[in-house]
């Protein structure tokens, strides 16, 4: 079940009336700027209950042991929930999956302001209502569960990790394949950025000596890059080649040799295409580019501006690009409805998100699927715990020492957002190309249960592609929900 039109006048408002309640965040304020203690089981057991003969000591210490059995009802709900996946799997009842969003949000408001009990008593009723193979809001809402019951717990908890649970390298590479091939989400980024990046290269043709130079900041996988070879290969002959350099930022050297040996491998199949890869460490400065002279110089920033943790990083990361005067810069980015600050408005903006992804899966894989269960679990599920857990070290004041192990939060924001950025950085949009919303649209088609442009008025079902901003913007969105963004950018 997703949230849609047809809910119930009284629902909506009811929805309505607690999303504006926690959006507004009363004494939200007071609240981030308190410094919070959550709680900590170790310390709670730790306390013997007859450790003074003070009154509120042993008060103190039996509120402790209360909290700490309902901890542990939680985690034996929680695991309840996991092996009873296959006999509770289904359709929420009409009304239920409203009730669970509104219970989830109640859950998280108590988690912000550090009500231990309430917080429990909520997530092991949540617990015991949704499952990982049911409807989408069930799903979806198990996740949120997980990364609202670790950041009670805190990382100084045992059962932080045994929550959060993070997969392995192995389970993340095949999440992430599984939708890279089964959902539009990646192959319209980048799709719409090669498509993008090859005309820019086609425009200096007269000066660039058949010469390709893309700097990507987040190469990951190296997804992106095999159809853009393959492009570049039919337009070269055997007689005149074209260059393609790739400068690829990593995470690690692991996954920076694995990207290269992947891509090489592919790029041999083309004799009439020279490929080099260069792989950089994310972190490393732009002055150990390259360079070579006339070369076509792309900027792929896809997925990667979101990731940084303050306004400083994205605007130096900027002004590097800008010195390089690159002949297009490419932006994707998922797209926002707000900008949101506070722990609360970050949390329903991620909420609406991901409800669409999860969602938008069912167009894709059967209920049933396990394909669909990893991407779920190692892939979105990794990310929603992440978004919950993390905390904005500009908005948020924290201890250093708890703030130094936070991650930094993704910034879902609106578009216009993302221009403003651009612009006060010297860049100016640039139309993309009409080749760039045929592709898209013809990527839904093959992919998925596609919605027709012309079908935009009608926001009944399934994935949908339009133009923004004068045709210098292109849009993946599901229902009623924008996902992501492309745009390209040039150096004024």
């Amino acid at each position: 079940m997703f949230l849609r039109a047809e809910d119930t006048e009284d629902q909506e408002d009811e929805l309505l009336s607690l999303s504006l309640a926690i959006i507004t965040d009363p004494g939200g304020e007071k609240n981030r700027k308190r410094k919070r203690s959550r709680l900590n089981i170790v310390s709670n057991t730790q306390k013997p209950l007859n450790d003074s003969n003070n009154n509120s000591s042993t008060s103190s210490s039996y509120e402790g042991y209360n909290c700490e059995g309902k901890i542990f009802k939680l985690l034996q709900v929680r695991e309840e929930m996991l092996k009873l996946d296959q006999k509770r799997k289904g359709v929420v009842e009409d009304g239920k999956g409203l009730h669970l969003i509104h219970l989830l949000l109640i859950t998280a408001t108590s988690v912000d302001e550090n009500n231990v009990n309430s917080a429990l008593e909520n997530l092991t009723e949540l617990y015991q209502s949704v499952s990982l193979m049911g409807d989408s809001v069930q799903r979806v809402v198990a996740y949120f569960a997980d990364g609202l019951a670790a950041r009670l717990l805190t990382r100084k908890s045992p059962f932080y990790d045994m929550i959060i649970k993070e997969p392995t390298n192995e389970e993340e590479f095949l999440a992430f394949t599984c939708l890279y091939r089964v959902s539009p989400y990646y192959q319209f980024a980048h799709f719409t950025a090669n498509q993008a990046i090859l005309e820019a290269f086609e425009r200096d043709e007269d000066i660039n000596n058949r010469a390709l130079h893309v700097i990507d900041f987040d190469v990951s996988y190296g997804f992106q890059w095999p159809s853009l070879i393959q492009s570049l290969s039919e337009k070269a002959t055997s007689g005149n080649r074209i260059s393609f350099r790739l400068t690829g930022y990593g995470r690690n050297l692991e996954e920076l040799q694995e990207t290269e040996t992947r891509l090489v491998s592919f790029a041999k199949g083309f004799r009439n295409l020279v490929f080099e890869f260069q792989g950089l460490l994310r972190g490393s400065k732009l002055i150990n580019l390259r360079k070579r002279k006339n070369e076509t110089v792309a900027v792929n920033l896809v997925f990667h501006l979101n990731t940084l943790n303050n306004l400083l990083k994205i605007s130096d990361t900027l002004k590097s690009i800008h010195s390089l005067k690159p002949s297009i810069v490419i932006l994707v980015e998922q797209e926002g409805s707000r900008s949101p600050r506070s722990f609360l408005s970050r949390f329903m903006e991620s909420l609406h998100y991901f409800a669409a992804m999860f969602d938008s899966l069912d167009d894709c894989l059967p209920l049933e699927s396990g394909e669909r269960l990893s991407i779920e679990k190692n892939h979105l599920g990794k990310e929603i715990k992440s978004m919950v857990n993390c905390d904005n070290k500009e908005e948020e004041e924290d201890d250093d020492d708890e703030a130094d192990q936070k991650k930094s939060c993704p910034r879902y924001e609106k578009m216009e957002t993302w221009k403003g950025r651009m612009e006060s950085h010297g860049f100016e949009g640039l139309k993309l190309g009409s080749k760039c919303l045929i592709q898209a649209k013809l990527l839904l088609k093959i992919r998925t249960h596609y919605c027709p442009l012309q079908c935009e008025g009608d926001q009944s079902g399934g994935f949908r592609v339009f133009e923004r901003d004068d045709g210098k913007a292109l849009s993946l969105g599901w229902q009623d929900r924008c996902l992501l963004t492309a745009s390209a950018w040039q150096c004024v």
